[in-house]
């Protein structure tokens, strides 16, 4: 796959290489989950140590593969590897760099002690994202009145033409229209995409191999109930995670965390600085499984959110408590047939 890589650097496809590498990193973080580490450490230390050794090769061959993309994140990685920072990141051929990228636990010596971990990436506070959002969504919302524009004067000219089918006869216009609305529609982002259900939590418990993780079952009206991992710990209790009923994102991509498949995700506020964290509920009487709705957007949801279109991440940034507790998405409260979802204190806080 590192071949893959160097190949379209050097026809200068940059997009093509950087996806490949991209690529090899989610494998390499597949590969560190599905080893479970964390159990190697204590029944298999000798398989563990392979292991991060590997893992510790996998990040310095990110770090060259990246380097041309990201020339500072390549250089904070050199030192939280304990790597001098004039160390050459380039892969050479002549020393046999290409070769041992098929063996990454032969990149560091045996023996080799890392630098001070530290987060390579910071998480933006929601005011950054609002600003960055503003920044720079012209271009694409642009985009999008473009091709609504394009379609609508299609559609125009298409009522004005008259197309013979040879015999004198007119034919219906073509769909070309009816088309180019969908592609443009399909460019919307909205709450209506989202696939979110009254859940019941049936049964929650710690994580056997994270501390700060629930996992529970939660039934969402589908006859079997779905495993969901949350890092709700350090927040609710866990004697208040259960026999209650949330908010639940159904159609996220399943993720495994730590070992687990979490099927789902349970939407939760949280206020401004991050230190108090509440479930979203629906009305007692609302009904489990019921879809949550969102009057004026109306629509059926993705069967799956495609993690690159960032159809979650857009969304939530409009997701928001007001000062009555209602939760919202821009100005339209979650509601089922029941009534508005709310939570217990938090005001004007996000949701995710």
């Amino acid at each position: 796959m590192q071949n893959n890589t160097l190949e379209a650097m050097e026809k200068v496809k940059l997009k093509q290489g950087l996806k490949i590498a991209m690529s090899i990193s989610g494998e390499g973080n597949a590969y560190l989950q599905e080893s479970k580490f964390w159990k190697l450490y204590k029944e298999d230390y000798p398989s563990c140590s392979v292991v991060m050794k590997t893992s510790a090769g996998l990040v310095y061959l990110l770090a060259c593969l990246l380097e041309p993309f990201m020339p500072s994140f390549s250089l904070e990685v050199l030192k939280q590897l304990n790597l001098p920072p004039e160390l050459q990141v380039s892969l050479s051929d002549e020393k046999g760099d290409i070769e041992k990228a098929k063996r990454p636990w032969e990149f560091l010596p045996a023996g080799h002690k890392i630098g001070i971990p530290e987060p390579l990436f910071k998480e933006l506070k929601d005011e950054e994202v609002e600003f960055f959002r503003l920044k720079f969504a012209g271009s694409q919302a642009d985009r999008i009145i473009k091709a609504e524009t394009e379609a609508k004067e299609l559609a125009e000219k298409l009522k004005k033409t008259e197309v013979s089918d040879g015999k004198g006869k007119k034919q219906q216009p073509t769909k070309s229209a009816t088309e180019a609305k969908k592609a443009s529609g399909e460019a919307e982002i909205s709450i209506s995409r989202l696939n979110i259900r009254v859940g019941l939590i049936t049964k929650a418990q710690k994580h056997p191999d994270a501390d700060s993780l629930y996992v529970e079952e939660i039934d969402v009206g589908e006859g079997q109930p779905r495993t969901v991992v949350s890092g709700l710990v350090k927040f609710i209790p866990l004697e208040d995670m259960q026999n209650r009923k949330v908010c639940v994102l159904c159609n996220l991509k399943p993720a495994t965390m730590r070992g687990i498949k979490s099927q789902a995700m349970v939407l939760a506020a949280s206020n401004s600085d991050h230190t108090k964290v509440e479930l979203v509920e629906p009305p007692p009487d609302a009904a489990v499984g019921e879809r949550v709705s969102f009057p004026g957007f109306e629509g059926d949801p993705d069967d799956v959110l495609n993690p690159k279109k960032k159809v979650w991440e857009t969304v939530q940034l409009d997701l928001h408590t007001d000062k009555e507790l209602v939760a919202f998405y821009k100005d339209v409260p979650f509601t089922t047939s029941a009534g508005v979802c709310k939570v217990s204190s938090i005001c004007d806080g996000s949701i995710r």
